[in-house]
């Protein structure tokens, strides 16, 4: 089934280039997009714009067949629920003044009312915290720590917690591991596959490591210059028939 739907859209910034050049592409219930591109290429600025952060200038964004490319803060705001996204930084993602348990809970409580959850409970914010620690296989010791007393892995983890705990249908990863060791890295990719099956999840996961992307994803999007230049199964990766830009990315990885 089709979850999101993107056609022809373009956004640019004044006195600059165009960011996002007339980029169409769909993502599936259940699946893992990557979306593959070096520094600058738009992918960011596409993140925003398909979570109605940024306003676009032409094309349309559906989700589930809804239109929400024209939609205003209050008509988005049952759709905030159902798209989180997870940040590149999570040092700037999260509250240095709050602990993480009131950063955790903070998304619960501005959609309690409309929330049907499925896969965690709400009993006690304690015990509601203790569930979504336990699903980042974070210690629950964490839960009174504010984010400094953290490591960067960690953090990240507290971050994808967060974006989850309202139990979303998209979450949008933009760059989640740039941030972390190689070790890390690793363990936070693996989680989010964990997360992904477990909880049905769809994930749009962007990235500049294009060994990440064909770890993570089952289809693959190139983005060069604000244009989709290639997109394929992730099977066909090192086909004869993948765009230069493309072959350039897989002499690098």
């Amino acid at each position: 089934m089709k979850l999101l739907s993107v056609k022809q859209l373009t956004k640019s910034y004044q006195g600059q280039k165009t960011a996002i050049n007339n980029l169409s592409f769909e993502l599936n219930q259940g699946e893992c997009l990557g979306l593959v591109g070096e520094s600058g290429c738009g992918k960011s600025t596409l993140a925003r714009c398909l979570l109605r952060i940024k306003t676009i200038d032409e094309g349309a964004i559906h989700f589930k067949n809804e239109a929400i490319e024209q939609l205003n803060e209050r008509q988005l705001h049952p759709y905030r629920q159902k798209m989180q996204i997870v940040f590149q930084n999570p040092s700037a993602a999260l509250n240095p003044k709050l602990k993480i348990k009131d950063s955790l809970i903070d998304p619960y409580e501005q959609y309690r009312k409309k929330l049907s959850l499925r896969h965690f409970s709400y009993t006690s914010k304690e015990a509601f915290v203790k569930q979504l620690l336990d699903a980042v296989e974070l210690p629950e010791r964490l839960a009174n720590q504010y984010p400094h007393e953290l490591s960067g892995g960690q953090r990240q983890r507290v971050t994808i917690a967060r974006a989850i705990s309202i139990e979303p249908e998209l979450v949008v990863l933009d760059e989640p591991t740039a941030s972390l060791d190689v070790i890390t890295q690793g363990a936070v990719l693996a989680l989010l596959t964990k997360l992904r099956s477990s909880l049905n999840l769809s994930y749009l996961f962007i990235s500049h490591d294009l060994a990440a992307v064909a770890q993570m994803s089952q289809r693959i999007l190139v983005m060069k210059d604000g244009r989709l230049v290639d997109q394929f199964n992730r099977d066909h990766l090192f086909s004869d028939e993948r765009h230069p830009y493309t072959q350039e990315l897989i002499s690098i990885f």
